[in-house]
């Protein structure tokens, strides 16, 4: 007895020994946090705006906010692809809106119209990977919260695309209380439509849904939880008075009523009311996740899907939601990982939504199939200080719309504007150098044209693309 004792004794000193230095270390959870329309001046931190965000403030204390920061379209459904799938929106098929534009005209969509509309039938092609599907393969639990954007039908929802779970909207607009979109039920449980909690603020359910989630799954297996706020987009709603304007960004009355004295419009202070919400509901999530014990373990990132549309404006920067200028597509970013990324740096460095995906990917250790192309690059190097950003270029095409920028110069062709600027010296893009650096203005559209080729050349990919 004595010298089974004495072997089992020697059994449990040496296990440190044999499996410590070999074991695996501990895979990072990961938490990406969307806004929608939240503009690139609209953080607390940015000194530009009496808005209230000490949430994501500290997040940025804690980790590393990017100045120079850009997302692939200018609007909401190509732009979440691309973070979701780390390709641009010409290569995996969603480069243009999943939306229903006779709502523009007054339509009432009824149940059967709906059932056969865009918003219904088309979204993300099945065969692109996300995110989700990725890191699902490499032992995480994933759940989609909120906003998904990438089409309604079965097989386009979270569910069939590497989640283990969702809550939220398909489409890319609800009303923030009824959750309908121009009066068509539009909130999922899952891979089902529900109104259990209709009359609920959206922000709060979303809230609900993440800190749920978090509880659930912290400390067991590594989990991935994709947060897409539907605020401060516009509520999809109809107006309650035939005729009249549509609500515009909604949020309950006693949060707007903080912002009356401070901002000189109705429709700004109901704006700066959702962001404060959301901004709430972040901070609710983050202590959550630093009580849970997972902190230090937790790689997060936020950023806004496209510029500002209706905020006040996006001053110093040209434009908004829509537009090819910096206020269309240049947003607000932040990465936090205590003891992996410095905490309280701000980085002008050229980064993208293009590079979320390989940078989640060399955290993990989660791999790709050989033959899919990704569009960006891990930035932790470049985050921490190590190396500059790989990234030289960077290209945006909507319908007619065209941009490009290489290095400090970026080229806007639109039938409302065109020019080419120095952003070194000219952010808010008011200068058109186009006469006077000639050579400079053909290499961008040369390299456009470039660029528009590969895209062509790429694999087909739905639901857009002739083929």
């Amino acid at each position: 007895m004595l010298r089974l004792l004495s072997l089992v004794l020697s059994s449990i000193l040496l296990l440190p020994l044999l499996h410590g230095a070999d074991s695996p270390a501990k895979k990072p959870n990961i938490v990406i946090i969307v806004s929608d329309d939240q503009g690139w001046p609209d953080l607390g931190c940015m000194g530009l705006k009496p808005i209230s965000t000490p949430n994501l403030d500290k997040l940025a204390a804690e980790g590393v906010r990017a100045t120079n920061f850009y997302v692939t379209w200018p609007a909401c459904t190509p732009s979440r692809s691309s973070i979701l799938t780390g390709r641009f929106p010409q290569r995996n098929g969603l480069y243009d809106m999943v939306r229903n534009d006779m709502v523009n005209y007054g339509h009432r969509y009824t149940l059967d119209e709906y059932a056969l509309s865009p918003e219904m039938t088309l979204g993300l092609d099945p065969r692109e990977p996300t995110i989700g599907d990725h890191l699902r393969r490499s032992g995480y639990t994933n759940t989609a919260v909120g906003k998904w954007d990438m089409g309604q039908a079965k097989r386009f929802l979270p569910m069939q695309r590497g989640f283990d779970s969702f809550y939220g909207h398909g489409n890319n607009g609800i009303d923030y209380y009824t959750h309908e979109r121009y009066g068509i039920p539009s909130m999922f449980r899952d891979n089902e439509l529900t109104e259990k909690d209709k009359g609920t603020y959206a922000t709060y359910l979303f809230e609900r849904e993440a800190l749920n989630f978090l509880e659930a799954n912290s400390g067991k297996r590594p989990f991935f939880l994709y947060l897409a706020f539907n605020a401060p987009h516009s509520g999809s709603s109809y107006p309650e008075v035939e005729g009249g304007p549509r609500p515009g960004v909604q949020a309950p009355e006693e949060e707007v009523a903080k912002f009356r004295d401070k901002v000189s419009t109705e429709p700004l202070a109901r704006y700066y009311a959702a962001v404060s919400i959301m901004d709430r509901s972040i901070g609710k999530v983050l202590d959550a996740i630093e009580k849970s014990g997972e902190k230090d373990n937790t790689l997060i990132f936020f950023l806004s899907d496209n510029g500002g549309s209706g905020n006040g404006g996006n001053a110093p920067i040209r434009g908004h939601k829509g537009q090819m200028w910096e206020g269309g597509i240049r947003d607000p970013f932040i990465v936090c990982w205590p003891g992996k990324v410095p905490a309280g740096v701000v980085t002008d460095e050229f980064i993208t939504s293009l590079e979320i995906l390989p940078t989640v990917l060399a955290a993990t250790g989660a791999t790709v199939p050989a033959d899919l192309k990704l569009d960006g690059f891990d930035i932790l190097p470049t985050l921490r200080g190590e190396k500059p950003s790989p990234r030289t270029q960077m290209f945006w095409q909507r319908r007619g719309d065209k941009a490009a920028r290489i290095g400090k110069y970026k080229w806007v062709d639109t039938p409302k504007g065109k020019g080419l600027f120095d952003l070194e010296t000219d952010l808010g893009e008011e200068h058109d150098l186009s006469a006077e650096k000639p050579e400079i203005l053909k290499k961008l559209t040369a390299a456009f044209a470039a660029w528009q080729a590969e895209m062509d050349a790429s694999e087909p990919r739905g639901p857009f693309r002739n083929y």
